[in-house]
């Protein structure tokens, strides 16, 4: 089948409205039941694209799942991990039907983790990375602990919220991803890492200029700075990353910018024209009416919905 422009959601809401289920109790994250998912339509998007972390336990699923550029080996593993901009597919097999789905998906919105250790740590966990393209297999004992936690999460999020929900549920997701940490560690002792480190290069290139003098001092760094970093052309950085992330390398460029915002309206008391300043933009108002345009926020809107 020819690659198609991946179809893109950008809230959780409107994954859920996408699959036939009723709305989250929360914007920014998602408890689901498996067998209350809808059976999957043979012709929806080939390609998915999601802005938001997708924690998947699942057993019969009778299907074939694309990660990036390559298969993602679903036959026995029965855990996936996707990180926001990611593009993978799903193809069913026609006896799908056939078979009764069970399960837990996790969805969590990067927003939901702002102000919180696991915003950054979160990006740490390698088994969020194309290079590791086998789902996770797990024994009984592992696969009744991560449900008992995904449990736990689902009655946190379903209960009253609270001023200690986002903490609780947080906690247990911590509890989570370092079970399957070690879990994966267990799984690739030996394993082999794809070719898709130019992701990883091109994160700390975009790392080591927003934390440098270079974003006040000459703005936000090129298409052909960056591909001239990667010791590629800026055309095939850009159609890899489209390929791999759906998304220019000056969209790439654009979402580092955001997440450094989003970090400073987080975690700081700098005014909206004191951000602008640092991220490299000379007049407030193109600063916020880019990150507008991004998330559908303005700057205090967003620091606003911490308080």
């Amino acid at each position: 089948m020819a690659s198609t422009a991946p179809h893109r959601f950008k809230t959780i809401s409107e994954f859920h409205d996408f699959r036939g289920l009723p709305k989250p109790e929360h914007p920014l994250i998602s408890v689901i039941n498996v067998e209350s998912i809808k059976q999957l339509n043979h012709n929806e998007p080939f390609n998915l694209l999601l802005d938001f972390y997708c924690i998947a336990l699942k057993r019969n699923f009778n299907g074939k799942m694309k990660y990036g550029q390559q298969a993602y080996d679903f036959d026995e593993g029965i855990m996936t991990f996707v990180a926001p901009g990611q593009v993978f597919s799903i193809e069913i097999n026609k006896v799908e039907e056939e078979l009764k789905h069970s399960g837990w998906i996790l969805y969590i919105h990067p927003d939901f983790l702002w102000n919180t250790p696991l915003a950054k740590k979160i990006k740490e966990y390698e088994y969020f990375d194309y290079s590791v393209h086998e789902a996770l297999f797990l024994s009984e004992k592992e696969e009744a602990t991560l449900v008992g936690i995904l449990q736990n999460i689902e009655q946190e999020y379903r209960a009253n919220i609270d001023k200690f929900s986002q903490d609780l549920i947080i906690a247990q997701l911590e509890v989570l991803l370092t079970y399957a940490e070690r879990f994966y560690h267990r799984q690739f002792l030996t394993r082999k890492i794809s070719n898709h480190k130019i992701l990883d290069r091109l994160e700390d290139i975009l790392t080591a200029w927003f934390n440098s003098d270079d974003l006040i001092k000459k703005g936000l760094p090129t298409v052909t700075y960056v591909a001239e970093t990667l010791n590629v052309s800026p055309g095939y950085l850009s159609g890899l990353l489209k390929t791999l992330t759906g998304q220019s390398t000056q969209q790439h460029i654009h979402e580092k910018l955001i997440e450094k915002a989003k970090e400073k309206l987080s975690t700081t008391d700098l005014s909206v024209s004191e951000i602008a300043y640092e991220l490299g933009f000379e007049h407030s108002q193109s600063f916020s009416k880019l990150f507008k345009m991004k998330t559908s926020l303005s700057p205090l809107e967003f620091r606003n919905s911490f308080n």
